[in-house]
């Protein structure tokens, strides 16, 4: 059985736009990819790519291509896009109960809940406290 990783939206970010730790996570997807995402990420991506065109970080051309791009490697099997499960907003509820001394947000809490879903063995992040959330449920996690 092959080992599931799982790639959040702050992690993949750094994949298709050129900021700190970047050189990591391509390292990190080449030798262990492919790795998983979930429909959660896309349009967190989505919206990630909007924010830094209107911050001026990237430009519409810019914009479009890298989600282009991301799109395509979900088509090559690059990513592997998971749907969101059934009763996902009860397991994220279920999440902040349980992990309610770690301060979740909601995105945060979906994403956990997806992971434990689909009993990944390993969440990729940059979020530190989505990190110590995947820690306190037993998920391995690899801290870009």
């Amino acid at each position: 059985m092959s080992t599931i990783i799982y790639f959040d939206t702050s992690a993949l970010a750094k994949w298709y736009i050129n900021e700190v730790k970047s050189e990591d996570v391509e390292q990190y997807i080449q030798e262990h990819g492919p790795v998983s995402i979930s429909d959660l990420t896309v349009v967190e991506m989505r919206c990630l790519l909007a924010r830094r065109r209107r911050e001026n970080n990237i430009d519409a051309k810019m914009e479009a291509e890298i989600f282009a791009t991301s799109q395509e490697d979900i088509r090559q099997k690059f990513l592997i896009c998971h749907q969101m499960p059934d009763g996902l907003a009860a397991g994220a509820v279920n999440l902040l109960s349980v992990l309610s001394d770690i301060p979740l947000r909601t995105l945060d809490a979906l994403h956990l809940a997806i992971a434990k879903d689909l009993t990944v063995d390993i969440l990729a992040t940059a979020d530190h406290i989505m990190a110590d959330a995947a820690k306190a449920m037993g998920i391995s996690v690899v801290l870009f």
